[in-house]
């Protein structure tokens, strides 16, 4: 256990952060399948947009990989081009 003030706040901070990021991570992850899932093109375009935000963000919080990010984006952008 901490023996420091500091120390338990920084628990508590930490599992904060924590599930705020599984949250944000997870949402990302529902939305890229409800992307693929998407035969209509213009269904696809409108959620492209969103997703790749979503991917930035995470990104720029690193919750994931920047190069991950970026091959996530190209794949479903490639995915939106050819339906």
């Amino acid at each position: 256990m901490a023996n420091h003030k500091s120390a338990l706040k920084r628990i508590r901070s930490n599992e904060a952060k924590r599930l705020l990021n599984r949250y944000k991570h997870k949402t990302a992850r529902n939305a890229m399948k409800k992307l693929r899932e998407t035969s209509d093109k213009k269904e696809a375009e409108k959620l492209l947009p969103e997703v790749t935000s979503m991917l930035d963000k995470l990104a720029k919080k690193n919750i994931i990989h920047a190069n991950k990010a970026a091959n996530l984006k190209s794949s479903l952008t490639k995915f939106v081009a050819a339906l």
